[in-house]
């Protein structure tokens, strides 16, 4: 039986390292982090492409993550990504590079392709940086001080618990139709009908868990107590501020480099 893979994150198997970006202040690094990514998204020349990845891989390096780490969640994206921009080349542009018979191979859809892809592998490189050096629960919390709602954190914390919860629920489901004579890997309207069926089985007990979770935490008092938030007294962590300011450096000249080309 095969088992639920996107039920498998494991982002958290790393987050007690040491590294400089494990060192860093969750909330200074969500705000470096994405600020970087937005850099990286506005370039759209190619001669910015070298530097875009060798700054993910720098920051890649310094936090000390192992190369699985990165070639295990860049496998099935990557896939996709190669689907969706696979006829790019030969269907955008007007310079044609190469031709055999009515296929066409143009040099913008090809320099579109490098494009979209660099920027994709360092965006996501940096992703996996923020996820991999800071546990789920201090992500949420470094998103709640910088003044996320405190209900949208709430949903997201609860969420993520429940996810693993109803994956494990889906296996149970899985393992009880194969001993019923159930055959996953065949293509077949059966199949589709079974599992059209158990999706719509694990809908249902999912709402139904929900209002479960929800009655749970009414009866502790949640949402009628005072949630205000605490302030508390922020200390100035020099390191953290530092490296937001370097990056924040990187990001702002990579957006100026874009915009003087």
């Amino acid at each position: 039986m095969p088992s639920v893979e996107f039920m498998k994150f494991n982002f958290e198997d790393h987050t007690h390292f040491n590294s400089l970006l494990h060192r860093w202040d969750v909330r200074y690094k969500i705000i470096g982090l994405f600020a970087l990514m937005f850099a990286f998204a506005s370039v759209d020349d190619l001669r910015l492409i070298p530097a875009i990845l060798s700054i993910s891989v720098l920051f890649y390096s310094l936090s000390q993550l192992p190369l699985k780490f990165l070639w295990h969640r860049l496998t099935y994206p990557g896939f996709f990504l190669l689907g969706v921009i696979g006829l790019l080349p030969f269907l955008s542009g007007d310079t044609i590079i190469f031709q055999w018979g009515t296929l066409s191979l143009k040099l913008e859809g090809c320099q579109a392709v490098l494009l979209i892809i660099s920027r994709f592998l360092a965006i996501f490189t940096l992703g996996l940086v923020l996820l991999g050096t800071s546990s789920t629960l201090s992500l949420i919390k470094g998103l709640r001080s910088l003044g996320l709602s405190p209900i949208l954190t709430d949903m997201m914390l609860i969420s993520y618990r429940y996810l693993f919860e109803l994956g494990h629920q889906f296996q149970k489901m899985q393992r009880a139709t194969q001993l019923r004579g159930f055959k996953p890997h065949h293509f077949s309207r059966r199949n589709l009908q079974i599992y059209s069926a158990l999706t719509g089985s694990l809908l249902i007990r999912s709402y139904q868990q929900s209002q479960q979770v929800y009655k749970a935490m009414k009866l502790r008092g949640y949402g009628t107590l005072s949630q205000q938030r605490t302030h508390k007294k922020v200390t100035l962590d020099y390191y953290s501020a530092i490296a937001l300011f370097i990056t924040l450096l990187i990001a702002t000249s990579l957006i100026g480099i874009q915009l003087f080309l």
